[in-house]
């Protein structure tokens, strides 16, 4: 489901928002203010980058399956990683734009997480 490419650049600020071509954006504002709600989540805390990218796959297969609309991942802010850098949000951001079902996602309104959760739309069909 995804490659092993990295990044040329690691270099992001503490929001993701990622919107496919030809998705409208309102898609993406809809979701940021709860308009769909969210229907399963996935906490990746602790987790190794092969546990993670593992468990994603598995989550997103299933989430497509059950034809879920709009899902929550649990990423964490990094705090208790080497550098108190968020490293899975990085590798969220990388593999989440390589599965072309994923339509959009964006960093959690503070009740759903902040930036330490983002929320993916889905493709339904």
């Amino acid at each position: 489901m995804f490659s092993d490419l990295e990044p040329d650049t690691a270099v992001m600020g503490d929001e993701l928002s990622f919107v496919r071509p030809g998705v409208q954006r309102a898609q993406l504002r809809k979701m940021r203010k709860g308009f769909y709600p969210i229907r399963d989540e996935l906490d990746l805390h602790g987790m190794t980058i092969a546990d993670a990218k593992q468990q994603l796959a598995i989550f997103l297969q299933e989430c497509l399956r059950r034809r879920e609309r709009c899902v929550r991942i649990i990423h964490g802010k990094g705090y208790h990683s080497r550098d108190q850098q968020p490293i899975l949000k990085g590798k969220l951001n990388l593999w989440l734009r390589q599965c072309r079902q994923v339509l959009a996602f964006c960093s959690a309104p503070a009740i759903g997480g902040g930036t330490g959760a983002l929320y993916l739309l889905l493709a339904t069909r």
